[in-house]
């Protein structure tokens, strides 16, 4: 039997390049470790061409990028309209594409234009449920317009946050609060504000990414909680995870971009989180109703705070999570019995059975020949 072939795709422009490859190369063994596709691999470099499989291969196994992508660039023809895409046609033809691009490009929908276009299977969700989960603002407003709980928040852009003063902070969501870029992930552009002078800073920091900011209300006593989601129509959930940093507690630590991918020596792993059952049905429920809310297939981790009181609030979705071996999300299926050799598979079987659902939906149109327009008084 012919193996289908696999175009996985890695890196991208944004802050979490390099973490990018690190869950690419986790998830090219599992698709390896199956034994029932060909792969054929393309990164993306930082400024946003796609490099050819054989370049591609040695920035994977984590050689000096930077003259690579020289090299790369010193054959290409720039003026090309479509010399970003061009390496695409070094692999031939294949079946799916499995995009690993974390922020930027993969996880606003850019690049699940780039399939439809081309008019291929992709593992993972559809243009907008991408580009509505990576808008901070819009998940917000999507998931408190259909009931499901998250932190009070105001938006300012640059023009309204000259005249935002920290009382009116305090007076509305409290004396600490997040200051986040709207379309930003990794706890990247994301600072924890107690004073004025630290929003001024917050502020600047925020609108390096975005011209759209959310000051969120901070939870009281917060542990952090993530869920696993998977499938399109028939999800599954994994348990419950629970980290916790030094100080969480009291409220002067938070799980940052260091903790997270640089060193997580110092964070505690609960697996599975020790919840009341009331809760834990509850989070879970939480994650399914966010996930077809935001109109996510294949994959999805549901980020939430429990307060101190155990009352649980969804944070924010990440449609292409993390796989790093630092990465919950990776260890939370592997608690739950499904291996990553068994996730990769279930993933591009979700990619497959969800384009052949799309292409049973018509886009036909009425052709326009001789109009027939009606009489005029």
């Amino acid at each position: 039997m012919n193996k289908k072939h696999v175009a996985l795709i890695f890196g991208g422009n944004s802050s979490e390049h390099d973490v990018s490859k690190r869950s690419a190369q986790n998830f090219y063994d599992a698709i390896t470790a199956t034994n029932k596709y060909d792969i054929t691999v393309f990164a993306i470099a930082q400024n946003g061409y796609f490099l050819d499989p054989a370049s591609s291969e040695r920035i994977l196994a984590l050689e000096d990028e930077q003259p690579i992508v020289d090299a790369f660039m010193a054959k290409i023809d720039a003026t090309d309209p479509l010399a970003r895409i061009s390496a695409l046609r070094a692999a031939g033809d294949f079946d799916i594409f499995f995009p690993v691009v974390h922020g930027n490009l993969g996880e606003d929908g850019t690049l699940q234009g780039l399939f439809r276009m081309l008019n291929k299977p992709y593992v993972g969700a559809p243009l907008r449920g991408h580009a509505v989960s990576f808008d901070k603002v819009l998940t917000k407003e999507l998931l408190t317009v259909n009931g499901i709980r998250n932190t009070k928040y105001m938006v300012v852009d640059p023009k309204t946050a000259q005249n935002l003063s920290w009382e009116q902070v305090v007076a509305e969501l409290g004396d600490i609060v997040f200051v986040k870029a709207a379309n930003q992930g990794s706890s990247v552009g994301i600072s924890r504000v107690k004073s004025a002078e630290e929003l001024k800073t917050a502020l600047a920091d925020s609108f390096q990414y975005d011209y759209k900011v959310l000051i969120e209300q901070a939870v009281k006593g917060p542990r952090e909680l993530e869920v696993g989601v998977i499938g399109n129509d028939d999800l599954l959930v994994s348990e419950i995870g629970a980290h916790t940093v030094p100080e969480q507690g009291v409220g002067d630590g938070w799980y940052d971009y260091s903790n997270k991918f640089v060193d997580n020596s110092a964070v505690q792993f609960e697996i599975p989180a020790k919840l009341p059952d009331s809760v834990t049905q509850e989070v879970k429920q939480m994650a399914l109703d966010a996930f077809k809310v935001l109109n996510l297939r294949g994959e999805a981790r549901m980020d939430f705070l429990l307060d101190e009181n155990d009352v649980p609030y969804l944070g924010e979705p990440n449609t292409l999570p993390g796989f790093t071996n630092m990465s919950l999300f990776k260890r939370l299926w592997d608690y739950s019995d499904i291996n990553n050799a068994k996730l990769a598979d279930m993933l591009i079987e979700y990619g497959f059975e969800e384009f052949e659902r799309n292409e049973s939906l018509s886009y036909s149109f009425l052709a326009l020949g001789e109009e027939k327009i009606g009489k005029f008084n």
